[in-house]
């Protein structure tokens, strides 16, 4: 029996931080900041930190921002997210940057559905 196929594929993201010019800014965001998530890795350059109240206002979004969604679905089309303090003027964008394919044998110790389970 020929095994299956059991990859599927998730988008790299890269997370900017996007300043407007002459406003303030509280957060520590500095332009051209960013992290990026690859999988469930999450980096960030070295020497750059990042504000733990901004990943937090992102972190819920990420997961499903990494999955190919309909050109329909606003998940496709709003990137930016407000920073969590209301009087700092900086957003973060997330850029879908490349589509990269996983196993999920690799992933996670649960097994597939069998195809009948699964109708």
């Amino acid at each position: 029996m020929p095994e299956r196929d059991d990859s599927f594929e998730l988008f790299d993201l890269r997370v900017e931080a996007v300043i407007p010019e002459g406003k303030p800014i509280y957060c520590g965001a500095r332009a051209g900041d960013y992290f990026e998530l690859k999988g469930e890795m999450l980096s960030l350059p070295a020497g750059q930190g990042f504000s733990i109240y901004s990943i937090a206002a992102v972190l819920p979004l990420l997961a499903a921002k990494q999955r190919p969604t309909h050109k329909n679905d606003w998940m496709t089309s709003d990137a930016e997210i407000a920073c969590p303090d209301p009087n700092c003027a900086s957003r973060l964008r997330i850029v879908r940057v490349a589509k990269r394919r996983f196993s999920h044998g690799e992933t996670t110790a649960v097994p597939l559905p069998e195809e009948t389970e699964r109708k």
